[in-house]
């Protein structure tokens, strides 16, 4: 059912050319996960392996992430993951208001067409993106935001910003996310 309406959105990425990024992409990097409107994750922006392998989330960052879904008895079968962006910022920089504002109709449709429940805002791209009047994503990272066709939205840090805070201490970076998982589950498991 949805896997038509979202491949005729891939195809339509796959030949935009709305910003520079095009030029330099080696994949676009559209999706990965199983599409479904239980859950989705809306990461920042494609790295050097996602650019790659033309798949969100399969570096460093990705492993960890999967490790986190893993320890709530998530999988990749369970949420639909995509980038605000969809091609690789040179050295890994933020996307530039531009090239945001070109991929952000395809990000609007990925959302339009599963109408998740549940939507994972992952680091502050994705923040600034889907919530532009919140500050940064430690103030409002595991609080609940109502989102689009009635979803809820939940801000959680991405795990790069994780990789680069080892520390398990309470009230740690980690520590955080093992708490916002935990509150996800639980709210997945009411769906």
């Amino acid at each position: 059912m949805y896997k038509e309406e979202l491949q005729e959105i891939e195809n339509k990425c796959i030949k935009c050319f709305k910003c520079n990024l095009a030029k330099t992409r080696t994949n676009i990097v559209f999706s990965d996960g199983v599409p479904n409107n239980k859950m989705m994750l809306i990461g920042e922006a494609p790295g050097f392996y996602e650019d790659q392998k033309g798949i969100p989330f399969v570096g460093k960052a990705g492993q960890l992430l999967d490790k986190i879904f893993a320890s709530v008895g998530f999988s990749r079968n369970d949420v639909y993951i995509c980038n605000t962006i969809k091609c690789r910022p040179p050295e890994n920089r933020n996307p530039l208001p531009e090239e945001k504002n070109a991929c952000y109709e395809y990000l609007k449709a990925q959302i339009e067409i599963l109408k998740p429940k549940i939507i994972l805002i992952c680091g502050n791209v994705a923040l600034n993106t889907m919530l532009p009047e919140e500050i940064g994503i430690t103030r409002v990272r595991g609080k609940w935001f109502d989102g689009p066709y009635n979803s809820k939205m939940m801000p959680i840090f991405h795990p790069s910003y994780l990789l680069r805070n080892d520390s398990r201490t309470k009230g740690s970076p980690k520590w955080l996310m093992w708490q916002d998982i935990q509150e996800i589950r639980k709210e997945y498991d009411k769906l």
